[in-house]
């Protein structure tokens, strides 16, 4: 029911009680006169029950009327009590609605039967209801990275870089990185492989060897001596290297392997590399250059999120409705996880009401107290003010009950 239909049923009530102290107003004076006229004893019976109706209904209307207005516009005291006590009243209202209404005891059963993750599993099983989901979390996400600011985005980005760097331990980083590789011997592949390279080169290139020889030895020493010399160099090393690579215990192996380590150890704890890989750092990571990263990390990162974003079946969106349907399966049949959402949601709600009832008490006496007297008046009236009308209607009744039971009384036993 909206206001206009109740102020016109407050205003029929008001009619009606009104009309009956009217009619007992009317009765009393025509039983006034008659009884000048006419002695019988029923219009003494008759003329006592409106005279004390009227004074019953003149009582109750007052009664009413002083609870939301001053009768007949007179400031009397004690009268128009709800526009006059309206902070006092919102904040009993407050005081009530927390003590009875959100008190533990009373909210904690409402709050066990708090089950959301079917609901939850329900509602994001439908396809209409992710498309919906994906197209709000999409506008929301571009509309944060159209509204941030890219000067602000890329300092925050190289302040963070910075920091980051300014800790970085290089020579640390480099030297446990190759002990790592050492451990997993992974070096032992480059060490073959580059065996491998050596032999061939050496076999490839006998031309040069022979050359080399040649240039180096007696001008008395003849050429073919030359030759074999070359010959067994270039044989003695490329069998050497073939040694070296098809052999994995070779000991030119063991022997690199424990100079790595040496040198990883050096790296790790001497300070000149650490210095040395200091400097290399500084000068590789001038602020300048660190913006500039940032810039273009910022830059990439938001091209590529707007692009996910805006396409309808990007990677980025196929991706999440994948989780989205995943979650919802999840959450329809995994018992487990379903107790966990809920005891977290009843968990969350209950600390939640219970951190916050004085704020709720606070909003209801505040709205009440932020009305104008007038208002809370009106409002008030809308709501009860068709019952308060059979209270003057009761008046009336009872009022002209009791004066005519006295009347009686009076005219049998006095």
């Amino acid at each position: 029911m909206n206001d206009i239909e109740k102020k016109a049923q407050l205003r029929k009530y008001k009619m009606f009680a009104t009309g009956l102290f009217v009619l007992m107003a009317v009765i009393f004076v025509i039983m006034t006169i008659l009884e000048k006229e006419n002695p019988a004893h029923w219009i003494g019976y008759i003329r006592a029950f409106s005279e004390a109706a009227m004074v019953g209904a003149l009582a109750d209307w007052f009664a009413v009327t002083a609870l939301f207005n001053y009768p007949l516009g007179i400031k009397i005291p004690h009268t128009n009590l709800i526009e006059n006590s309206k902070e006092r009243i919102g904040d009993n209202l407050g005081n009530f609605v927390v003590d009875n209404f959100l008190s533990p005891q009373n909210i904690r059963p409402y709050i066990q039967k708090i089950k959301i993750s079917n609901f939850v599993g329900d509602w994001l099983s439908k396809e209409r209801n992710q498309e919906n989901l994906m197209k709000e979390l999409s506008n929301i996400v571009l509309d944060i990275l159209n509204k941030l600011d890219d000067t602000e985005v890329v300092n925050f980005i190289g302040k963070k870089a910075r920091e980051m760097t300014d800790d970085v331990k290089i020579n640390l980083i480099i030297g446990n990185g190759l002990e790592y590789i050492l451990d997993k011997k992974d070096h032992q592949r480059f060490i073959t492989n580059l065996s491998k390279q050596i032999k061939e080169y050496v076999m490839n290139n006998q031309d040069m060897v022979k050359e080399r020889v040649k240039r180096e030895s007696f001008f008395l020493v003849p050429k073919f001596v030359d030759d074999g010399i070359a010959e067994k160099i270039t044989k003695g090393l490329s069998k050497y290297f073939e040694e070296v690579e098809m052999n994995e215990d070779h000991s030119l192996r063991a022997e690199i392997t424990g100079k790595l380590y040496s040198f990883s150890k050096e790296i790790q704890t001497e300070e000149k590399w650490a210095e040395e890989f200091r400097d290399i750092k500084n000068d590789f990571l001038t602020p300048e250059k660190i913006n500039q990263y940032s810039s273009d990390i910022w830059i990439s990162i938001k091209k590529s999120l707007s692009t996910e974003l805006e396409e309808e079946n990007s990677a980025l969106k196929k991706y999440l409705q994948k989780n989205l349907a995943e979650l919802s399966e999840n959450l329809k049949t995994d018992e487990k996880f379903q107790h966990k959402i809920d005891h977290w949601v009843r968990v969350t709600a209950y600390k939640y009401i219970l951190k916050n009832t004085h704020q709720f008490g606070a909003l209801i006496s505040g709205t009440v107290g932020n009305w104008e007297g007038k208002e809370l008046s009106e409002k008030l009236e809308l709501e009860v003010g068709k019952d308060l009308q059979f209270i003057r209607v009761n008046g009336t009744l009872v009022g002209g009950l009791v004066g005519l039971i006295i009347y009686t009384v009076a005219n049998f036993f006095i």
